[in-house]
């Protein structure tokens, strides 16, 4: 299967010695489990023109996504083990920064948010407007159209309205895994504090309020397939109680009482994310860590 995948691909490596978007290196990461039948698809959508790095992160797969990473000729990290979707994120992000660059896009590899619309995100933060920009499949009409099942959008926009009045904030939606944000957001939070599990987007999302970053969304079309990767309904259940948790959390923090570690601005300079502190996870890599 993984071979087969390989053939087709065409990576378009980029012919512009400069950062093209707003003078800004552009490095998009990939947090990948599993995701041999759609990780091709999601990276022959990437204008490489525009796009200076890229760096697929793997979380122990236990399909052909490693050998579909290394022979595709771009950056890439393993993980020894599983250290869950969290966990991959913190490894990301760490050598995103190590390569110089200003702007990290993060995108799913199983294909269920568009590529092509990684430029525009790039551009929301290399203006200097935002320094965090969101993929909303909620803003337009194309979450159900695009096969979201009817109780994810709907838990997702009670999830929204309830985190929006605890946070204090207006957004589309806490949940959407199409992110991106400046280099000086990755070096400020205390990603490290965060969770391993699917719980970290939505905590990092509060920090960035928290902390005080500007933060955009742009409408983007969503795909569900039978490839694209999912929870189950009881880890979903999981997750909706802690994003509460999490609002919850901020609310408190507002109210005066003490945050725990991942929104304690106090000892947050432990909690920031280095190359050494992921290195031990990695296995193999062509990156320089």
């Amino acid at each position: 299967m993984g071979g087969r995948l390989c053939l087709r691909v065409q990576i378009r490596h980029s012919t512009v010695p400069d950062p093209v978007i707003n003078g800004a290196k552009v490095c998009v990461v990939l947090p990948a489990f599993n995701a041999e039948r759609t990780l091709v698809r999601t990276l022959e959508g990437l204008d490489r023109s525009l796009v200076d790095e890229v760096i697929v992160v793997d979380d122990a797969s236990t399909d052909g996504t490693r050998e579909i990473a290394r022979r595709l000729g771009m950056r890439y990290a393993f993980h020894r083990s599983n250290h869950g979707y969290g966990g991959n994120q913190k490894t990301c992000y760490a050598l995103a920064l190590d390569t110089g660059c200003d702007v990290v896009v993060m995108l799913h590899p199983d294909y269920q948010y568009e590529p092509r619309l990684v430029p525009a995100m790039a551009h929301m933060v290399a203006s200097g407007i935002y320094d965090v920009a969101l993929g909303s499949r909620i803003l337009g009409r194309g979450a159900v159209s695009g096969g979201m099942p009817r109780y994810k959008y709907v838990a997702n926009r009670f999830l929204t309205l309830v985190q929006n009045l605890l946070i204090g904030q207006k957004l589309s939606e806490y949940h959407s895994g199409f992110r991106a944000f400046s280099r000086r957001v990755l070096e400020t939070l205390p990603l490290l504090a965060n969770s391993d599990d699917f719980l970290f987007d939505n905590q990092m999302l509060v920090q960035c309020h928290w902390w005080g970053f500007r933060i955009g969304e742009i409408s983007c079309p969503t795909r569900y397939f039978p490839e694209a990767s999912t929870i189950n309904f009881q880890r979903s259940l999981r997750y909706g109680f802690g994003t509460l948790g999490v609002g919850l959390d901020c609310a408190l923090c507002r109210m005066g009482l003490r945050p725990p570690a991942y929104l304690n601005r106090a000892s947050s300079g432990a909690s920031t994310l280095s190359v050494g502190a992921v290195r031990v996870r990695i296995s193999e890599t062509n990156i320089n860590v």
